[in-house]
């Protein structure tokens, strides 16, 4: 139950009703299970990890900046809760003098309890200077004073502001110094695990495009740990919502993430080099297959020409082109290049040399049934002589004069060396005519033999 008559301040002016004493004793309850928190609470942000490593770290950027305002923070957290505990003692003492106390000591209860009773020093209250000043909280960077009052709950108040800002930092800190650190180390470790294989099959910076790209991850790498380490508040994204619990955020790992990618393409680009080292040989081995058997088709296709230019009668036989002379060159800059474990050179030139040699040998083909098509023709002649004659033949007309003229006539031609393929393929076709006419039955009137002679001679 309260006591009449409010309870007057330094200034004359009230502050409100004065406690009774179960209102006093459930206030000094509070007040000491706060001071209580607020005392673990502060023993616990001493011993935190990441407090002890940003005490011995030496610390560049951002994070020296805002290290050095929440020292002074931390400083200042300690001196407040000195004279809270000093503050709570003396009204627990006043409280403890008697088990029913009278108005004037509820009066001198309600004014420490409630009102602005604690007296902070001005070494407490004066603003830090320097670059850190800029961290600190609005309540830290005004005008200095000699001292300032405050109420036992504007002095919680702003202890609790002050180590949830001491406690953002420290946890953040830990935090970058938990999660990159260590993943930078297995990205290292990665990384010379890929140096090693790309050793191994020549990629080199300054020979390969990805033994430059290792280069350029490795001192990335390098200067990011030691960033890292030295400035992790500088890789703190704070929290999107806004959020203000301490250590709202997340490690920002947009430049770890870059390098990762990066070295992941250059692995890729190693593991495609490994193939094409694992395939050279064979598809080498292939090239120079299809090359000498385009030689060799192109080398007959001469040789042919050669045999059709004597044995037939004709201008229109195709020129045959030389070796693939630029070809060879680039399939022993290819073998070159594999001895120089040059594979980014090497696999795009045997794609475009496997294509070409394709081409290659497909055109000396076609050059060499374009030369021989003459004697395919005087054979497919030969051929159809033979078979009309063994025809003839087989049907008791072998010995018919005029059938015997025209073979040998047609024979003479196409056994004769330069063969005229046009007339020889006309005596075929008159040989043909003149068999096909004795093959049919006569007919009522047909003439025979001898007028067929003499209307070729009255022809002729």
């Amino acid at each position: 139950m309260g006591v009449p008559g409010p309870v007057p301040s330094s200034a004359g002016k009230p502050h409100g009703p004065v406690m009774d004493r179960e209102e006093v004793d459930r206030a000094l309850a509070r007040l000491g299970a706060e001071h209580e928190a607020i005392e673990t609470s502060l023993l616990a942000l001493q011993d935190h990890a990441g407090r002890r490593l940003l005490e011995g770290a030496d610390l560049t950027g951002t994070t020296k900046r805002r290290w050095a305002s929440t020292e002074q923070v931390i400083s200042l957290l300690w001196t407040h809760f000195e004279v809270y505990t000093e503050a709570l003692r003396e009204a627990r003492g006043l409280r403890a003098k008697r088990r029913w106390p009278g108005r004037e000591e509820l009066v001198e209860l309600t004014e420490l309890l409630r009102g602005p009773s604690v007296t902070i020093p001005g070494s407490a209250t004066a603003a830090p200077v320097g670059p850190a000043a800029s961290e600190l909280p609005p309540t830290l960077t005004g005008p200095a004073r000699l001292s300032e009052q405050l109420s036992l709950e504007e002095l919680v108040e702003r202890m609790n502001a002050w180590y949830a800002q001491a406690l953002d930092v420290v946890v953040a800190a830990d935090a970058i110094w938990s999660a990159l650190p260590a993943r930078i180390d297995l990205l290292s470790a990665e990384l010379q695990r890929t140096r090693s294989l790309a050793h191994s099959v020549g990629v080199r910076p300054g020979e390969h495009p990805a033994g430059d790209d290792l280069e350029r991850i490795t001192a990335g790498l390098t200067a990011l740990r030691a960033e890292v380490v030295s400035d992790p508040l500088a890789f703190w994204s704070p929290a999107a919502s806004g959020s203000s619990a301490p250590g709202g955020g997340r490690p920002d790992t947009s430049r770890y993430d870059r390098e990762a990618r990066a070295l992941e393409d250059v692995r890729r680009e190693i593991e495609a080099v490994l193939a094409v080292r694992q395939d050279a040989e064979r598809r080498l081995l292939h090239l120079r297959d299809l090359l000498s058997r385009a030689d060799r088709t192109l080398t007959e296709a001469r040789q042919a020409r050669g045999e059709v230019l004597a044995k037939i009668a004709a201008s229109e036989v195709p020129a045959v082109s030389g070796p693939p002379t630029a070809l060879h060159e680039q399939l022993a800059t290819a073998a070159d290049y594999r001895r120089r474990a040059q594979w980014h050179r090497l696999s795009p030139l045997l794609d475009s040399l496997e294509e070409r040699a394709e081409d290659e040998l497909i055109r000396a083909r076609e050059s060499l049934t374009a030369v021989t098509a003459p004697l395919a023709v005087r054979a497919e002649l030969r051929g159809r002589l033979d078979a009309y004659k063994a025809k003839v033949a087989r049907h008791g007309m072998a010995e018919d004069p005029l059938l015997m003229e025209r073979y040998d006539l047609a024979r003479r031609m196409l056994w004769s060396a330069p063969c005229d393929l046009r007339a020889a393929e006309a005596a075929v076709l008159r040989f043909q005519q003149a068999a096909a006419e004795v093959l049919v039955p006569r007919q009522a009137g047909a003439p025979g033999a001898e007028d067929r002679r003499a209307e070729d001679e009255g022809g002729s």
